[in-house]
């Protein structure tokens, strides 16, 4: 087969399966909303907004760019909300855009003595020195540390110096099946393996539900998922 065949035939399959994960974003909200018809808006970012509601995420571990690695992420209404698109396998930098492209997150390992360790900087938008100025601070908004006992996965940190933990993820990425809890033990996001097979395609653990409670930021709960994926990869 031809070069050209190829890139032909991965693109097609990447078309089959967007396909399969609009459809299965909207039957897997109809399946837990049934009796709550869901409103057509023209604006995507309104679909994810929790006002009061559970905001349903799938999340495809595939990036759209055939050259690339990284995430698709579908809303309940089938729309493309999130994505990621990474040139390398452990970057050292992760971006967190929108469907149309837009910075949301930046997420950076932090290096100890020159040295990667298993701690994560978060921070609004896109930032560093290869980026346009934008105005806004370099100062991170998050930092996510991994847990070393069999407790918890991860501690999530208000900022770079905190010393308390605002959140704590326990459970098993590895299984896709993991929480984010705050100090009252409160569940706030979580990741759910889908265990199913729908039209010969098995969901396996490459296409997940992200679960996000009302009150807490989609964007942040799918940038801990990146992390995690960095961490237990």
């Amino acid at each position: 087969m031809s070069l050209q065949g190829s890139k032909a035939k991965t693109t097609a399959s990447i078309l089959k399966m967007i396909f399969f994960l609009k459809s299965l974003s909207r039957s897997v909200h109809d399946q837990e909303h049934h009796h709550e018809p869901v409103a057509e808006t023209e604006e995507v970012e309104t679909k994810i907004s929790t006002d009061g509601k559970c905001t349903l995420l799938t999340v495809w571990r595939k990036s759209l760019l055939i050259s690339c690695n990284g995430f698709t992420v579908f809303n309940s209404c089938g729309d493309l909300v999130y994505r990621v698109d990474n040139y390398i396998d452990r970057p050292e930098e992760l971006i967190l855009m929108d469907g149309s492209g837009k910075s949301i997150l930046t997420m950076r390992r932090r290096k100890k003595l020159g040295v990667r360790i298993d701690c994560w900087l978060v921070y609004e938008g896109e930032v560093g020195s290869h980026c346009a100025k934008t105005g806004l601070s370099e100062k991170p908004i998050w930092c996510v540390r991994k847990n070393s006992n069999h407790n918890a996965l991860a501690y999530v940190f208000r900022g770079s110096s905190d010393k308390r933990p605002s959140f704590v993820v326990e459970g098993s990425y590895t299984h896709r099946s993991c929480k984010v809890l705050d100090g009252s033990r409160k569940v706030l996001a979580e990741i759910k393996r889908k265990e199913a097979i729908v039209g010969g395609v098995s969901y396996g653990v490459e296409v997940f539900l992200l679960n996000v409670e009302p009150g807490f930021d989609p964007g942040f709960a799918m940038g801990l998922v990146l992390i995690l994926d960095q961490i237990f990869s």
